[in-house]
C-alpha cells in the first residue's frame, strides 16, 4: 500500500492540474481577464442601449455581469464537488445569445419579466444539463470543428470594428493612427510570441495590450477621466428591478436561448479538451453545462446574463500553450473583484479600442484555426463530410454576412438562426445525423454481415 502511495505521489501531474508559482498564475490570470473584458461589457452595454436604461443602471448590469462571470469562471475551473463544472482551462462570460430576446422580452413585459425569464431558463438548463450532455457522441470531430471554426470567424467582425470604429460615416472611422496602432499590436504579439518560447512568448498578448496602451497616449487614444468618477467600491443589487415575473413567452424563449448556450458550450468544451489532451466524458459534459444553467439562476437575481467559455480565452490558452486551470480560477478569482471594485473595472474599460480590438483579432482567428485543426481528423475521402462541412459553414456565414436578413420572421426563429454559431450548430448536427446516424448508408454500414454472429 505504501509503494502504490508513493507511486501515485511521484506520477507527474496533468498540465490541466498544475499549480504554477503565485506570481506567473496572477500575471497570467490578468491576461485571460484582460482579453475577455471587452466582451464581456458589449453585452450589458449593447442590451442597456436597446432597453433605454439610464447609465448608472447599465454600470449596475456591467458589475454585475463581471462578478456572475467570475464566480461562474472559479466553478468551470474549480468544480463543485460531483455537481457543477468542467474543471477545465475556461473563461466564462456574458454570451451574445441572450440580447434578442432579453429585449423582446424588456418591450413587451418589462424588466422584471426579463429576469424572471431567465432565472426559469437557469433552472430549466440545470434540469437539462444531464440529458443534454448524454448526446455528445453526436458532437464528433465533424460537428465541434465547423462549430468552433464559426465561432472564430463570426467574431472577427466585433475586432475589426474595434479597430476602425463603429460608424463608417463618423469622422476618423479606420483613420490612419488606428489601423498603425492595431497593426504594431499584433507585431509585438507576433515577435514576442517568436522571439522567446520562455514566459515572455506566454503573456504576449498582455505585453501586447501594454505597449499598445502606452503608444495610444500620445494619439490622443486613451481616456481615463470617467475611471475618477466611478466608486471604488459597490456590490449589485438583487433584483434591482423588481420582483421577478415569470410570462410563459419569456421564459420559453430564454429556455431555447439556454440550449444555444448549451450548443456553444458542449463544442467549446470539446475544443479545450482536445487542446489539453484532457478526455471529456459525459459527466465532465454535465457539470460544465449545469454551470451554464447555475449562471442563468444567479444572473436572474444579481441583474446579469447568462454565461457561455468564452472563445477568445480558448485562442489564448492555445496560443499561450500554458494548460493550468487554476490560472483560470484566478482569473475568475480578479473578476470577481472588478464586480466589487467599479473603478477598477472602469480602468480596464478604458483601453484604446484599436488595442483591444487588435488582441480580439488575433484570439477569434486562433479559434478559427484550432476549429480547422478538429477538421483535420476527418477523413474527407469519402463520403458526404465534405459537403456537410460546406453546407454547415454556409449556414453559420449568411446571417455574419446578412445580419438583417432574418429580421422578418418571427422571434423564436431570429433567436436560432440569427445567431452564426448556433445555425452551424444545428445544420452541422442534423446533418451528421442524416448521413451518418439515420440514413439508409448508415444502417448498412451497421447491419452484421449474412451468416455472422449477431453483434452486441
Amino acid at each position: 500500500m505504501a509503494a502504490a502511495r508513493t507511486a501515485e505521489a511521484e506520477r507527474p501531474r496533468h498540465p490541466v492540474d498544475e499549480v504554477p508559482p503565485l506570481g506567473r498564475t496572477l500575471v497570467l490570470a490578468l491576461q485571460h481577464v484582460l482579453v475577455m473584458y471587452t466582451g464581456s461589457l458589449a453585452v450589458p452595454l449593447l442590451f442597456g442601449a436597446a432597453a433605454h436604461l439610464p447609465q448608472d443602471t447599465i454600470a449596475l448590469l456591467i458589475t454585475a455581469d463581471l462578478l456572475i462571470a467570475g464566480v461562474i469562471t472559479v466553478v468551470q475551473s474549480v468544480g463543485a464537488g460531483r455537481l457543477l463544472g468542467v474543471r477545465l482551462p475556461v473563461v466564462a462570460g456574458a454570451g451574445f445569445a441572450a440580447i434578442a430576446p432579453m429585449i423582446l422580452i424588456s418591450q413587451q413585459y418589462g424588466m422584471p419579466a426579463v429576469y424572471g425569464s431567465m432565472l426559469a431558463g437557469g433552472v430549466f438548463g440545470l434540469l437539462v444539463a444531464v440529458p443534454f450532455a448524454r448526446l455528445v457522441r453526436f458532437f464528433p470531430p465533424l460537428v465541434g470543428g465547423c462549430v468552433i471554426t464559426v465561432i472564430g470567424l463570426s467574431l472577427m467582425g466585433v475586432g475589426t470594428q474595434l479597430v476602425a470604429g463603429e460608424d463608417p460615416a463618423a469622422p476618423g472611422y479606420a483613420a490612419p493612427e488606428r489601423l498603425l496602432l492595431a497593426a504594431g499590436v499584433v507585431a509585438v504579439i507576433i515577435a514576442l510570441t517568436r522571439l522567446s518560447r520562455g514566459f515572455l512568448g506566454q503573456i504576449a498578448v498582455l505585453l501586447g495590450l501594454v505597449a499598445g496602451t502606452a503608444a495610444a497616449a500620445p494619439l490622443g487614444l486613451t481616456d481615463f477621466s470617467r475611471a475618477g468618477a466611478t466608486a471604488w467600491a459597490g456590490v449589485p443589487e438583487p433584483f434591482h428591478f423588481g420582483p421577478p415575473e415569470f410570462p410563459v413567452a419569456g421564459v420559453a424563449a430564454m429556455c431555447v436561448v439556454m440550449l444555444v448556450i448549451f450548443t456553444e458550450s458542449t463544442a467549446s468544451m470539446l475544443a479545450v479538451a482536445e487542446m489539453t489532451d484532457r478526455p471529456l466524458t459525459p459527466g465532465d459534459l454535465a457539470r460544465g453545462l449545469a454551470a451554464d444553467g447555475l449562471s442563468g439562476v444567479l444572473a436572474g437575481g444579481m441583474n446579469s446574463f447568462p454565461d457561455t467559455l468564452f472563445a477568445e480565452n480558448l485562442g489564448l490558452v492555445e496560443m499561450s500553450r500554458v494548460r493550468s486551470r487554476w490560472i483560470t480560477a484566478a482569473a475568475g478569482a480578479i473578476l470577481i473583484v472588478l464586480g466589487c471594485l467599479p473603478r477598477l473595472g472602469a480602468v480596464v474599460a478604458a483601453l484604446p479600442d484599436p488595442v483591444v480590438g487588435a488582441a480580439a483579432l488575433v484570439m477569434f482567428a486562433m479559434v478559427a484555426a484550432v476549429g480547422l485543426r478538429i477538421l483535420q481528423r476527418v477523413d474527407f475521402r469519402d463520403g458526404p463530410d465534405l459537403l456537410i462541412v460546406a453546407v454547415s459553414l454556409a449556414a453559420g456565414m449568411v446571417p455574419v454576412t446578412a445580419p438583417h436578413i432574418y429580421d422578418g420572421l418571427p422571434a423564436g426563429v431570429r433567436i436560432v438562426f440569427g445567431s452564426a454559431i448556433t445555425c452551424t450548430a444545428l445544420t452541422a448536427f442534423v446533418l451528421n445525423l442524416l448521413f451518418h446516424h439515420v440514413s439508409p448508408t448508415a444502417r448498412r454500414a451497421h447491419a452484421p454481415e449474412p451468416g455472422s454472429a449477431p453483434q452486441r
